[in-house]
């Protein structure tokens, strides 16, 4: 799906007119998405690892992803795919952690790999793969991150600082 966005794209980019891909890691955000659906289970004492943990999630707050787009906006020698994730990557274990430092709870419980392939199908491949991006573009023209550590952005995100 997205190299068929992006093929669609480039024929704007063919015509003359700049084309920004943004190619956007898991997006935290205590208002919907991922963040938003791991909040309970980890407000209850029942937050987890998933499978071994050592899957690496690339991710970006949503105050630092709509703070990229303006950045873009206004940077008109940047054109083609841009990587909207932070400069620090994490594993699944680390955000695990992290997630049950910020709402002091303990988060030492895990879901075993074929536990999570048996409940959620296919869908659990996507949670198991590793994505380790990075935002070199974004760096080499310098944006600074507001956000770039993990327990920072968990604890702005969590106490509506962001």
């Amino acid at each position: 799906m997205v190299t068929q966005w992006e093929a669609a794209a480039r024929q704007a980019g063919e015509a003359g007119i700049r084309v920004v891909t943004m190619r956007t890691g898991i997006v935290l955000s205590r208002r919907g998405g991922a963040l938003a659906r791991m909040l309970l289970p980890f407000r209850l004492g029942l937050g987890a690892r998933l499978g071994s943990g050592t899957q690496v999630m690339s991710w970006i707050t949503l105050a630092d992803h709509a703070a990229i787009v303006g950045f873009l906006l206004t940077h008109p020698e940047i054109s083609g795919p841009v990587n909207l994730t932070t400069p620090h990557p994490a594993t699944n274990a680390e955000l695990t952690s992290a997630l049950a430092a910020a709402l002091h709870r303990p988060g030492l419980l895990f879901l075993p790999e074929p536990a999570l392939r048996l409940a959620l199908g296919g869908v659990s491949s996507d949670i198991l793969s590793s994505a380790r991006v990075m935002p070199r573009r974004l760096e080499a023209a310098g944006y600074q991150f507001r956000f770039p550590d993990l327990p920072g952005a968990l604890a702005a995100e969590l106490t509506g600082i962001s």
